[in-house]
């Protein structure tokens, strides 16, 4: 009988990566291979990844031909054929299976780590997107969301294996416009990317004045400005400018910044009328008489829609015309004062009358302006001036006897902003010297 009968198919398996020289399978043919009679070789699709070593059948791969399951497939298919005196006597089949080895990093689908949109209206605790990866091995992948990232705390995953990414807080789009998230998976061989999500803006804010200004940090409410205009008896038919700026305002929703309109409230005979897309406020007619009240209130609103409106104050003062600045009768006062212990005194003028010192304005019939406020410049700590005009010095702290010191006093029309400026020269005496 032929020596080459002895052997028999080869069924085994090897893990992938194995490196070469891997045992694979022993030869049953129990002749010396080495024989000249027979002779064994490799033949078949998958022959080159054998090689023999006496009886055994060893893997042929290196640094640069990996046995990797996932190019190969799952099988390495090859033939041994048997020759007897140069002719062919047997061939027996070799089915070597790749076991799987976790060795692939898993990849997102691109689809579903695109940016995407969410309402800011978004339910809490509701599904909001969905991620999924593939992973060459076939593994089971779970996910999860890097806490550590910046804007992780809006999201969970509640099943890790399904994907399916839940909003965990509240959005809102005035805070923030869009989030990024780090998306991982957990496994031996971990793979990460990062999402973008945009909030989409929902008509659910109140318009606002401008300026806003913040109720408290962060909080996107305002407290809504007062405007003010100044105008005088002979201002008609003319366009207010308004402190601390013109009447804007603006849609809450700057996503939709849906166009608002503006309207006057409050009644003002029609004296004053609004632009109802610009906010510009128009006089139409002069004001007569400054009594009985010297300004007027009125109430302005900017809509949205029915259900969202605000409301802000205008308060447009009725200033007398001034067509005169305010004057001193003098460039320098003269003042006394008497060194004492006393804590405070009234500095005086010569005749030992009370210095006063006061402007004239012709603007008024009297030449008496109420709107005056006097006040030093520099301010002094041993010096202060009454809304009347009277010098008060604090007397117990001048010890220095005939001191000549020059104040300045200064008198501001609070009404016209205009000031006017003069010296007062004090001359501290002794007991007895006045």
């Amino acid at each position: 009988a032929s020596l080459c009968l002895d052997g028999s198919n080869i069924f085994v398996s090897v893990r992938e990566n194995s490196l070469t020289g891997q045992f694979i399978s022993n030869i049953t043919i129990t002749s010396n291979p080495g024989a000249n009679t027979i002779r064994l070789c490799l033949t078949g699709l998958n022959a080159d990844w054998f090689f023999l070593e006496g009886r055994t059948i060893r893997l042929n791969s290196s640094a640069f031909r990996v046995l990797d399951r996932e190019v190969l497939g799952p099988f390495l298919i090859a033939e041994l054929i048997c020759y007897e005196n140069d002719i062919k006597h047997s061939h027996y089949k070799i089915l070597v299976e790749i076991l799987n080895e976790n060795d692939n990093k898993p990849n997102f689908v691109l689809e579903t780590v695109q940016p995407i949109s969410i309402s800011e209206m978004a339910a809490v605790n509701s599904v909001v997107f969905t991620v999924k990866a593939v992973d060459a091995d076939g593994d089971m992948i779970s996910y999860i969301i890097d806490p550590s990232s910046e804007d992780g705390s809006f999201f969970r995953i509640d099943l890790p294996n399904s994907g399916k990414v839940v909003l965990n807080k509240p959005l809102d789009y005035e805070s923030r416009t869009h989030l990024q998230l780090e998306q991982n998976t957990a496994e031996k061989f971990n793979t990460s990317t990062v999402l973008t999500v945009n909030i989409e803006d929902v008509d659910d804010q109140y318009p606002r004045f401008l300026p806003c200004t913040p109720v408290s940090p962060g909080v996107p409410v305002c407290i809504n400005p007062t405007y003010t205009a100044n105008i005088t008896q002979k201002h008609q038919d003319t366009a207010l400018e308004f402190s601390p700026g013109p009447i804007r305002a603006e849609d809450g929703d700057q996503g939709i910044n849906s166009p608002l309109r503006f309207m006057i409230l409050s009644d003002d005979q029609g004296r004053f009328v609004i632009n109802n897309r610009t906010g510009e406020i128009r006089l139409t007619r002069a004001v007569e008489d400054r009594q009985p009240a010297p300004n007027f209130t009125l109430k302005v609103m900017q809509v949205d829609d029915m259900l969202k409106y605000s409301v802000a104050s205008v308060l447009i003062r009725v200033l007398s015309q001034n067509l005169f600045p305010p004057v001193f009768n003098t460039t320098t006062f003269k003042g006394f004062l008497i060194q004492s212990s006393s804590p405070a005194s009234i500095i005086s003028t010569y005749g030992n009358q009370v210095l006063q010192i006061q402007v004239s304005d012709r603007d008024f019939s009297d030449g008496v302006n109420p709107n005056i406020r006097y006040f030093l410049h520099p301010p002094s700590r041993l010096y202060q001036v009454t809304e009347g005009g009277v010098l008060i010095a604090r007397t117990d702290q001048l010890h220095d006897f005939n001191r000549h010191i020059l104040q300045q006093v200064v008198a501001k029309d609070e009404e016209s902003g205009e000031e006017v400026s003069a010296s007062v020269d004090i001359e501290v005496l002794q007991q007895g010297q006045a």
